[in-house]
């Protein structure tokens, strides 16, 4: 039998591995997120990176085939690992929009975040007026609650709104918008943190959150829709604020 030392070693080592797998992955594919590694241009070799990120070559070899099937880089024999251009980047994959977050004012993305919003939310705001459930709409005056609640505290406000957004969408009953809900929850946090950060006075926003719950509460899908229509509005005042004061 071998000593209960050395079971316990192997048994925690799974668990272990791809945490550092994870965040090596996460390390790279933010430099590249960063421009640290341009687009077009080629990583460090194997090695090099071994010693950048303190790992080994399994973890790296791991890490790039992770940030190669996401579209961020692109390996070929003999010639390295070249930076993908970030169109070519699969931008509605969870993880990729967690990378990108941080940096998202310079790929242009929020704009096209709220383009996006404008099209899925109103429509969502509509069915989810006639299709929530009741929980749904007490889970929605729950977060609309928190965020008055957060006025002070640009972190806790933005976990709010993202919750109030994302209980909103669920409730919509499509399963293609709820699917979208998950997929772009990391744009969708980094956008709403981006736009509140923006003003000082959430008092308008705040208001026309608590008046979608009273539109889905009295089944008003015309209401619901309008509302959620002047939330993008403001949000696209903020954002533009936002890009006045950088």
């Amino acid at each position: 039998m071998q000593p209960a030392a050395s079971r316990d070693e192997r048994s925690s080592a799974p668990e272990r591995r791809p945490r550092v797998r994870r965040n090596v992955t996460a390390a790279i594919a933010g430099d590249i997120c960063a421009s640290r590694y341009a687009a077009g241009t080629l990583l460090p070799r194997e090695n090099d990176l071994c010693d950048l990120y303190g790992v080994s070559r399994t973890v790296i070899r791991e890490s790039l085939k992770v940030l190669e099937s996401k579209g961020l880089i692109r390996g070929k024999p003999r010639i390295g690992t070249t930076v993908c251009d970030k169109d070519e980047w699969n931008i509605l994959d969870q993880d990729v929009l967690e990378w990108m977050g941080p940096h998202l004012g310079n790929f242009d993305l929020l704009a096209s975040i709220l383009e996006a919003r404008r099209t899925i939310e109103p429509a969502a705001a509509e069915y989810a007026a006639s299709r929530a459930t009741a929980q749904e709409i007490a889970d929605l005056e729950e977060a609309w609650r928190r965020m008055q609640s957060a006025t002070d505290d640009p972190e806790a406000f933005t976990e709010a709104d993202l919750l109030f957004h994302t209980v909103l969408l669920k409730a919509s009953h499509n399963q293609v918008f709820r699917r979208l809900s998950s997929a772009i929850h990391a744009a969708l946090k980094f956008a709403l943190h981006a736009s509140n950060l923006a003003v000082l006075d959430h008092r308008e926003a705040i208001s026309l959150h608590g008046k979608v719950v009273e539109a889905l509460r009295l089944r008003d899908a015309s209401e619901a829709r309008d509302c959620v229509n002047r939330i993008l509005d403001l949000a696209g005042r903020d954002l533009t604020t936002a890009g006045r004061t950088k």
